[in-house]
């Protein structure tokens, strides 16, 4: 069985075939949370895939909104991307050295800036490195490249936004977080957030897409599957949410690859609801 839009994803293969290509431009989303006490950015200018960029979600973010990596305006998302060397024409390859978290953010933001010709290189750096393909600590001076952004609302969620679907029930809700913190009964690793979980929302924790042991999306029928035992509607639209709208991208690439409607992204996450007074939370499963 093949994913239905297997366009998402790029083999190891497939890029090492492709180092140097005019049309392709390789971008590192790697992305760690406080806690994990690692810094991507010294990571990268140690040890990176040639020819590649870092993308910094923390950066290229919105920087007048109090929560964390927010989707940033699409002048500055422009902006920022141009000087990257990432612009039209190009085919814009992901990687990230947690397999799929980073990268299908910046995968996320890029469809949601209208730039649908990019990818996510499977199983990341590791699996890159496994294979003992190259790597180097030279940094790749960027040319400017004109990037045209046009925001796609229909990708992007709002805390109003959920709320109506909430009660409208118009779009499923599903929350890629851990079970135990779904249910609140795990503490957030957000100080000062409520626990629990969105009226009506499935649990789909994003890490049951990825195989541990390669760090790859699952095969198309156990991807399907994982879906499907969570009791979404593979038909109907999803509004995909985690801790801060990182980890609800891998959930949106995992619907993107089975053919289901493509997710929107409610982007301040459980870290604008569950740090609200205001918004409705249950326990449990």
């Amino acid at each position: 069985m093949n994913y239905a839009r297997p366009d998402a994803l790029v083999s190891t293969d497939w890029l090492a075939s492709r180092l140097g290509a005019p049309d392709v431009r390789i971008v590192d989303g790697s992305f760690y949370l406080p806690a994990q006490k690692r810094d991507p950015k010294a990571e990268f200018a140690q040890a990176h895939i040639p020819g590649a960029v870092f993308f910094d979600i923390d950066e290229i973010a919105d920087e007048k909104s109090p929560l964390p990596h927010m989707l940033p305006p699409p002048e500055k998302f422009a902006s920022r991307v141009r000087k990257l060397g990432l612009g039209d024409g190009n085919k814009i390859v992901i990687y990230d050295t947690t397999p799929m978290t980073g990268a299908a953010r910046v995968w996320w933001m890029f469809r949601a800036m209208g730039h649908k010709d990019v990818a996510i290189l499977d199983g990341g750096l590791p699996k890159w490195m496994r294979e003992n393909r190259p790597v180097t600590d030279d940094p790749t001076p960027p040319r400017d490249r004109h990037f045209t952004a046009r925001l796609d609302n229909t990708l992007v969620r709002s805390v109003d936004d959920v709320l109506g679907l909430i009660d409208s029930k118009r779009e499923q809700i599903v929350d890629a977080r851990a079970a135990a913190r779904f249910r609140g009964e795990a503490p957030e690793p957000r100080a000062g957030l409520r626990g629990g979980h969105m009226p009506g929302a499935y649990n789909l924790p994003y890490n049951e897409l990825v195989d541990p042991a390669t760090g790859t999306m699952l095969p198309a029928d156990k991807l399907a599957a994982r879906i499907a035992a969570s009791g979404i509607d593979p038909a109907k639209k999803v509004t995909a949410s985690c801790g801060s709208g990182v980890t609800a991208c891998v959930v949106g690439l995992g619907l993107y690859l089975t053919g289901a409607p493509e997710a929107a992204i409610y982007d301040g996450s459980w870290t604008e609801w569950g740090g609200r007074a205001d918004t409705p939370i249950v326990t449990g499963a």
